[in-house]
């Protein structure tokens, strides 16, 4: 079964007078374990089917389904369930909290999660775990001041990955990065979904 399986998706903006079409019948499904990059210039949908993708919005029409379940009609509190339990989001703009460690960081979706009962030992065990799968188990205690751009970034998979995610969705995740660091941030996710099959969709300008 497809981790995420779209069917005759549409969005429509109105504008004042205009009707803006962002998407037209998108139709794709996503294996278990693969490695989808969306592309293309600005204007062409890609943020519109990012945030459908996402559980950030809803379609116009169309039917999104994702790890098995329909999410095109459900609720806002639903949809932030989905959010949560579903998808780990890696962000351009790192989106870290400046004041907070960076295993404190990766914590963060597991605290929203009131059901998970999670003691604080085991937080802070799963989020050094997954700083260890970054590269930054010696960075734990770091601020986002004390990091480089790179290792901001490394921060902000690790919290994607917390909640053992149904799919990674990054969205321009080099846009912040030099090529050099870029080429390293791409290394990790190529990594996480060979070795570990954790599925990740990549959307991005960049051929």
């Amino acid at each position: 079964m497809p981790v995420i399986s779209v069917r005759d998706l549409t969005k429509t903006y109105t504008v004042g007078d205009h009707v803006v079409r962002a998407l037209r019948g998108v139709s794709l499904d996503v294996e278990t374990g693969e490695f989808v990059c969306v592309t293309g210039p600005s204007g062409s949908g890609k943020s519109t089917f990012m945030h459908i993708v996402g559980a950030l919005d809803r379609p116009t029409s169309g039917r999104y389904v994702l790890d098995g379940h329909d999410v095109s009609e459900l609720s806002k509190d639903a949809l932030a369930r989905v959010r949560n339990k579903k998808i780990g989001f890696v962000f351009q703009g790192f989106n870290l909290l400046s004041r907070t460690t960076a295993l404190d960081n990766v914590e963060l979706p597991l605290l929203y999660d009131a059901k998970s009962g999670l003691k604080t030992a085991d937080r802070h065990r799963k989020a050094k775990e997954v700083l260890a799968l970054v590269g930054l188990a010696q960075r734990a205690d770091h601020f986002p001041n004390q990091l480089s751009g790179g290792q901001q970034q490394r921060v902000a998979i690790a919290r994607a990955l917390i909640t053992d995610p149904a799919i990674i969705l990054a969205d321009e995740p080099t846009g912040n990065l030099d090529t050099r660091t870029s080429i390293e941030v791409m290394d990790i996710f190529q990594r996480l979904n060979r070795e570990r099959g954790i599925t990740v969709m990549l959307i991005t300008h960049e051929q």
